[in-house]
């Protein structure tokens, strides 16, 4: 009897952490929900976002992936959202990556993440 408990219990905790190791990439090979930092105003597709930490959430909207920054930690927080096209990486990201250039305004502007655990890149 003690042995059949134990034997539930275990494949219970073996279920749950299936389960959660599933949750945390969607079947493109991405996390849906991140946490990012910009050290300086960076835009990100038409928005202007200012320095500062976000969350990041990778949706769908009917057949086109999107991304949308959300800032953490203030009154009235910026947001941005913007279309992304993933881009399949040949393994697994060992740590998170952001690509910037600079436009005519001299403003930085996304145009890659890289997160890591991640098996896609996003391109902007």
């Amino acid at each position: 009897m003690r042995l059949s408990r134990f034997v539930v219990v275990l494949a219970v905790c073996v279920l749950g952490l299936g389960v959660l190791a599933v949750a945390k990439q969607n079947k493109f090979g991405v996390a849906d929900s991140y946490k990012i930092a910009f050290s300086a105003p960076t835009r990100v597709g038409e928005v202007l976002l200012p320095q500062g930490n976000y969350q990041v959430l990778h949706t769908m909207e009917g057949q086109d992936h999107v991304m949308v920054f959300k800032q953490l930690n203030t009154k009235k927080p910026a947001e941005a959202r913007v279309k992304c096209q993933l881009v399949p990486l040949p393994k697994k990201a060992g740590r998170d990556e952001q690509t910037f250039v600079v436009n005519a305004a001299n403003e930085r502007v996304l145009r890659t993440l890289v997160f890591r655990g991640d098996l896609a890149q996003h391109v902007f």
